[in-house]
């Protein structure tokens, strides 16, 4: 699947690098030529001469060689590859990519490369979650950069948690969904929604849930990546908006319906938000005030509406194809099966959301497809792994024709 693709490898200091090696040869199987950079950190873990044997290419190490820069050997080699992969990614190496240092040949290559970048961190877990990372991810995220991982486990600090590399056969998959030259879905329309939303108390106050939109947002670049429209509505988040896919951003389910609506004609909808059940009937149109010795005022609820089950009805604006999401914290399957018979929806994508996941505001997610067929349970993935996974399953569905489509 790779034949013929270039891969600048760029290995960092850090103890998985002994991973990058196993790397270099999937790629290698796969057809690709891999050329790689070490750099004086990454050295301390794998030899040059490991690199070179199983690249069959040189390794660039020197920022000062005089036989390469005499050829500006910085920029050609950030403008050979058809990607550049950072494997791993230590949060050194990510703090120089944010801010835009040229201090080394890895770093200088990264900043003068035109081609698109996958980022594999690996860190310990609390060099991961600390803000200055978490703030550099999002800063590179913005500039285009692709991350794949971490994952969850134990590490080689003998701590356990996000923060260890993802294995060399998940990187080799982001590698190929990423240098994907067909656009299976080129010319559909696609919606998702994605996060949750807030249901006004007062102006000051609301009811909402803990969905963070990082599934949602994943999912739209996914589709967005194999060449669809996309238009994603989107509650209250901190994720940024994906590139190349439009984003609407509204705060409660009637915005959101409304928006959705508004999108038109669909192919596809994937409706991941976490849409309140109930909403405030008469918000307070002031800040409501807490009075010594009084009883908290009661809430008159109302149910907000059913944005799955209104994309489902029958008709000739119904999409092709509706996925919906349930999260659940006991009975995953039972749950999904019933949703998906009660709100007409082609697919139910299910996830245990119970605190001991981390599902909600985490990195990654465990998921069963329930369709027509039956229930699909899929491995323990990064969050962007599944969205691809589920793109893809889109992508292949909508080629399908519509009489094995009503099959599923």
């Amino acid at each position: 699947m790779l034949h013929g693709k270039r891969i600048l490898l760029i290995v960092a200091g850090g103890i998985a690098a002994f991973k990058s090696l196993e790397l270099i040869r999937r790629l290698r199987e796969r057809g690709a030529a891999v050329r790689c950079v070490l750099t004086g950190a990454g050295a301390r873990f794998v030899t040059p001469l490991s690199l070179q044997a199983l690249s069959e290419d040189r390794v660039y190490s020197d920022m000062f060689s005089l036989t390469d820069e005499s050829e500006m050997g910085h920029i050609q080699l950030s403008r050979d590859a058809d990607l550049l992969v950072v494997a791993p990614a230590t949060a050194n190496i990510l703090a120089r990519m944010a801010a835009g240092l040229a201090d080394d040949l890895a770093a200088t290559v990264l900043l003068a490369t035109d081609k698109p970048v996958l980022a594999a961190p690996a860190m310990n877990v609390r060099m991961w979650t600390h803000a200055a990372t978490v703030a550099n991810v999002e800063t590179l995220k913005k500039r285009g950069v692709t991350f794949i991982g971490p994952n969850d486990g134990a590490m080689a600090c003998n701590e356990h948690g996000p923060g260890r590399m993802s294995e060399p056969e998940e990187i080799v998959a982001a590698i190929e969904a990423m240098l994907a030259t067909e656009q299976p879905l080129a010319g559909k329309r696609a919606l998702v929604t994605s996060g949750p939303t807030r249901e006004a108390i007062d102006p000051v106050r609301y009811i909402s849930n803990h969905s963070s939109g990082k599934q949602g947002h994943a999912i739209a670049a996914a589709l967005a990546r194999l060449g669809a429209e996309v238009t994603l509505v989107s509650g209250p988040v901190a994720v940024a908006d994906p590139a190349g896919v439009r984003t609407i951003h509204v705060d409660s389910a009637d915005q959101m319906l409304a928006a959705c609506l508004a999108a038109g004609v669909i192919d596809v909808a994937v409706c991941a938000a976490a849409v309140a059940d109930w909403k405030v009937t008469r918000p307070a149109g002031a800040k409501i005030k807490k009075k010594a010795g009084a009883q908290p005022p009661p809430l008159e609820l109302s149910p907000n509406p059913d944005i799955l089950a209104t994309l489902s009805k029958p008709g000739p604006r119904r999409p092709a194809l509706v996925v919906g999401f349930a999260a659940e914290t006991e009975n995953l399957i039972a749950n999904a099966i019933d949703k998906r018979g009660r709100k007409g929806c082609d697919w139910i994508v299910a996830n245990d959301v119970s605190p001991a996941t981390g599902t909600f505001g985490g990195e990654r997610n465990t998921v069963h497809l329930v369709s027509a067929k039956g229930v699909e349970a899929w491995p323990t993935l990064a969050k962007d792994e599944v969205a691809g996974r589920l793109a893809a399953r889109i992508a292949l569905h909508l080629a399908q024709p519509r009489s094995a489509e009503a099959a599923e």
